[in-house]
C-alpha cells in the first residue's frame, strides 16, 4: 500500500491526517474575511460589476501550500481537494451564519466541454457542491455554461478579455435564475476576470442578486 502524503510539503502522512500534515494545515493562510463586512475581494470588483458581495477563503501565493493544493486538484486528479476545503470554508460560513438563508443557487464556473472532457472533472465542482451542502442550497452547473474554449482569462489583456465576453459564456435557463441570489464560485481569484464576465452573464436574469466565493484569492492585487 502506498503511503499517504502530505500534499503541501510530501511528508508522510500519520493517523488523523488526511491531505495536509498538521504543521501545512496549520500554516495555512486563511484570509479570515467576512460576507458580513467590506473586504479587499470586494474591492477587486468595485465599478466592474455589480455584485451583493465577495470573499475568499485562503491566500495564494506562489510555491506557497495553497498552490501545492489546488495544483494536485487540477492537474493531478486529487478531486477529494475540493470537498476537504469546501467542506472546511463551508462549516466556517455556517457556523458563523455568513449566508444563511442568503443563497438560492451556488454554480461553479464551468469549464469548456473539450476542456471537462480532457480533465474528466471541473475541479471547482466538488468544492462548490460542499458549500451547497453546508448552506443548504441548491448546487446547480448546467446554467451557467462555457461556449469558447478559450486560454486563462488572467492572461489576456482586459480588453481582449471583453471583445470576447458575450461569447465566452451562455445561459441555459434564464427563468430559473430570475430573482435568485446567486453564489458563483471559483477556484483562484487573480485579476477577477472570470468571474466578471461570468457575472456579467449570470445578470442578464432578471432580478438576479450575485455573491462570489473562491477557494483562493491572490493578495498581490491589492499590495
Amino acid at each position: 500500500m502506498v503511503p499517504k502524503v502530505c500534499f503541501g510539503c510530501n511528508a508522510h502522512l500519520i493517523r488523523g491526517e488526511e491531505y495536509l500534515c498538521t504543521t501545512c494545515r496549520n500554516n495555512l493562510p486563511l484570509t479570515e474575511y467576512s460576507f458580513n463586512e467590506e473586504n479587499p475581494v470586494d474591492r477587486i470588483f468595485y465599478g466592474r460589476i455589480n455584485i451583493e458581495k465577495a470573499s475568499s477563503f485562503l491566500f495564494f501565493t506562489e510555491k506557497g501550500i495553497v498552490q501545492q493544493l489546488i495544483h494536485n486538484l487540477k492537474y493531478r486528479n486529487q478531486e477529494q481537494i475540493g470537498n476537504f476545503l469546501g467542506d472546511w470554508y463551508g462549516f466556517l460560513l455556517r457556523d458563523s451564519n455568513e449566508l444563511k438563508g442568503a443563497i438560492d443557487i451556488v454554480i461553479p464556473v464551468p469549464l469548456h466541454p473539450k476542456r471537462m472532457k480532457k480533465r474528466g472533472y471541473n475541479q471547482v465542482s466538488s468544492f462548490a457542491k460542499r458549500l451547497a451542502y453546508h448552506l443548504d442550497t441548491k448546487y446547480r452547473d448546467d446554467l451557467l455554461v462555457k461556449t469558447l474554449n478559450t486560454k486563462t482569462q488572467t492572461k489576456k489583456s482586459r480588453m481582449g478579455r471583453w471583445q470576447n465576453k458575450k461569447s465566452l459564456f451562455a445561459l441555459t435557463d434564464i427563468e430559473s435564475l430570475k430573482s435568485k441570489n446567486v453564489l458563483l464560485v471559483d477556484d483562484v481569484i487573480t485579476t477577477g476576470g472570470t468571474m466578471e464576465i461570468c457575472a456579467k452573464t449570470l445578470s442578464q436574469a432578471e432580478g438576479v442578486n450575485i455573491y462570489i466565493a473562491s477557494m483562493a484569492v491572490v493578495p498581490k492585487l491589492w499590495n
